[in-house]
Formats: C-alpha cells, sequence, structure tokens
C-alpha cells in the first residue's frame, strides 16, 4: 500500500512543470510580516523604511506576507479583504504594489508569503463561514463547539478536503491575477499541525482514504494512513504550484519547510526534501528556529543530509528569539553561508527594526 501512495505522489509530482531557477548566488532574504506594529503595508512611510534597510542589508529577497489567516492585503473575493481596502484608503493606491516598485527600483524581488492552511485564531474566517468545521483537521476527540477545533492556538485546514484546495486555488489565482508584476510565490503552512500527529479524522479525508484503499483507519501510526496523510499536503502543494506556473510560467516558486527533518515528514508529514528533487519548487525556506547555536547547527547539517543539493535551501535565522543575545544570531548567520546553503532567510523585519543589534548583525554579514 505504501508503494501505491508514494507512486500516486510521484505522478502528481510529475504533472507540475517546476523548472529549476539555476540561480546558486547565495542569497540574503527577510520575512516583512503582517502582525508587526506598524504594519509595512499601512503606510508609504514604513514601506520606504522596509526598503531603505533592504538596500542596506543587501536583501535579495522580501517574502511579504499579503494571506494570513484567511485575511488578505490584496483584492479578494474569498479572502476578508477589509486589510486591504484599509491600507488602500490611507495610501490611495495599492500598498503591495507600491512596495513591490520601490523594492523593483533597489534591485531586489519581492515574493509573496502565504499562509495557506492556518486560518490563525480567526473563527469568524469566511471559509469557515461558507463551509463549518467540517473544513478543519481534527483528531479523534468530541468536538462540540468550534473551539474545540484548535490546535496549537489556531484554526487548521485539512489538507485531504478538496473544498479547501479549490478555495486555497482561488485565492492563488486571485494573487497572480492582481500582481502579474511579481517576482515569486512562498507557500508556508501547507501541512499538518503539530507536535501531536494524531490529525486527519475529517469525514472527507477519512471517506477519501477508504475509497482509494478499502481500509478503515485504526491507528494514527498505521503506515498506510500516515501516507496517506502525507500524499496529501503534496498533492494539496503540486496543486497550487501547477496553478501558479500555468498562469506565470517562469515565476519563482517557493514552500516552507518543517525543522528538525524528523518533525516535518513524521508529524506534519511534509516531504519536504522529496519537493526539491522532484522540481516541485524552485527552493524551500527551511524553519531552524532555535536560539541555542549548536541545535541550530545540528538541525542545519541535518538537514543538508537529506538533500542532494544544499544551495536549494534557505535557511530560516530566528531573530524574533535572539533579541537578548544578537552574538547567537550574528553567529547563525555566518553558519548559514559555511554550511553551504543557499542562503539565509531572516524571521522576522520586525525583529530587527526593533532591535538595532539585530539589524547591525544582518547589515555586518557579508557576501564572501
Amino acid at each position: 500500500m505504501t508503494k501505491k501512495f508514494l507512486s500516486a505522489v510521484l505522478c502528481a509530482l510529475l504533472l507540475c512543470p517546476c523548472p529549476a531557477n539555476g540561480k546558486d548566488a547565495f542569497q540574503r532574504c527577510l520575512f516583512v510580516t503582517l502582525v508587526q506594529d506598524p504594519p509595512v503595508l499601512s503606510s508609504r512611510q514604513e514601506i520606504t523604511r522596509l526598503i531603505d534597510f533592504a538596500k542596506q542589508a543587501r536583501i535579495d529577497i522580501l517574502f511579504v506576507q499579503i494571506y494570513r489567516s484567511n485575511q488578505s492585503w490584496f483584492p479578494s473575493a474569498i479572502a476578508d479583504p477589509s486589510p486591504y481596502h484599509e491600507a488602500l484608503n490611507r495610501l490611495s493606491e495599492d500598498p503591495f504594489r507600491l512596495l513591490m516598485g520601490q523594492a523593483r527600483a533597489a534591485g531586489i524581488r519581492v515574493y509573496a508569503w502565504l499562509n495557506m492552511l492556518s486560518l490563525g485564531d480567526n473563527k469568524d474566517a469566511r471559509l469557515l463561514k461558507k463551509y463549518g468545521p467540517g473544513i478543519l483537521t481534527r483528531n479523534r476527540s468530541a468536538k462540540k463547539r468550534l473551539q474545540d477545533y484548535r490546535i496549537d492556538s489556531q484554526y487548521f485546514l485539512e489538507p485531504g478536503d478538496l473544498r479547501v484546495r479549490k478555495e486555497l486555488l482561488g485565492i492563488v489565482e486571485e494573487i497572480l491575477t492582481a500582481y502579474p508584476e511579481l517576482d515569486g510565490i512562498l507557500f508556508d503552512y501547507v501541512r499538518y499541525p503539530d507536535p501531536s500527529p494524531d490529525y486527519g479524522y475529517t469525514q472527507m479525508n477519512m471517506e477519501r482514504f477508504r475509497q482509494a484503499t478499502g481500509r478503515e483507519i485504526v491507528e494514527k501510526t498505521d503506515l498506510a494512513w500516515q501516507d496517506w496523510k502525507r500524499a496529501q499536503v503534496t498533492e494539496t502543494l503540486c496543486e497550487f504550484v501547477k496553478k501558479t506556473r500555468a498562469m506565470r510560467p517562469g515565476i519563482g516558486v517557493a514552500a516552507t519547510g518543517c525543522a528538525p527533518y524528523i518533525r516535518a515528514y513524521a508529524e506534519a508529514f511534509q516531504d519536504w526534501p522529496s519537493w526539491l528533487s522532484s522540481g516541485l519548487v524552485d527552493f524551500m525556506t527551511f524553519m531552524s528556529y532555535s536560539p541555542d547555536a549548536e541545535e541550530f547547527e545540528r538541525s542545519v547539517r541535518d538537514a543538508e543530509s537529506k538533500v542532494s543539493d544544499f544551495t536549494k535551501v534557505m535557511v530560516g535565522v530566528p531573530a524574533y528569539k535572539l533579541a537578548a543575545s544578537p552574538w547567537v544570531f550574528a553567529r547563525q548567520l555566518r553558519f548559514c553561508r559555511e554550511s553551504g546553503s543557499g542562503g539565509f532567510c531572516v524571521f522576522h523585519y520586525g525583529s530587527l527594526s526593533g532591535h538595532p543589534a539585530l539589524a547591525r548583525a544582518v547589515i555586518g554579514t557579508n557576501h564572501p
């Protein structure tokens, strides 16, 4: 049964025309979140401030969050676009397009960073209003209230639910239609929740599993069930990528992978090394977010052992955890280069703008 699932995943991957971008230069990347105060997309002043810092720090790619918790900073009929309209009214123009224009003038690429399967703590999400909690992944515990579905303080959509895929594909299409000048997309939260891997027990996902295998689910440790869930995650990402490549051939495509690898594979059900080896994505951002320097380095080395081309892995560095120890942050940035990775991606800009010592560490990390 395991071979059957793996074959299905491979077929899904082969349907994706995903050429590698061929670029092997060390990349300096920066996450820009929607939750920092003030939000970058809230004013021209904040956008200009970001671009000025990015130029000083020689940032190559900005991952700008424009979709989070089923809310959008772009024109949308599927997500709640109120954040976009509020900023549009303040600036009298599209804030994300303004940012991309300034970044392009500075030689900086911009990727739309999308939190796909997480609704955050948004109990009023449009998708929940439309479909109800049946689209949320769940364990086998009784659910009497919506909050019973919360996992790690957020609501997670079920990757094996075909309605979820359809709605999220619509969001991808909205973004690509609105922004033809976009350099790339970063698909984040394409996974099951963790640390407990006992999820996936939704009506649609279980019924699809039975139809595909003729089996009932017995235990969460059942290898066929685990393979099924891993396949749902990969197939979901593949559908996003197919839509993206079809609408914008040549656009950059990346995804976020959990760290350490065993967590990704056995708990989040992400087989992200296969996403690279198959050419599904151009590169991965690897969330190696330990504040301990030695643990961070072990995690990065472990990731390196799982892929044939480590230059396609951009290592996430947790600035948000290291405000009190900027020397550790600087060491982690240096190690990204020493490891042979494709680059670092700092999480996140708000932590740098609020802590000058961290900002200086990024600025002071030189190209070889």
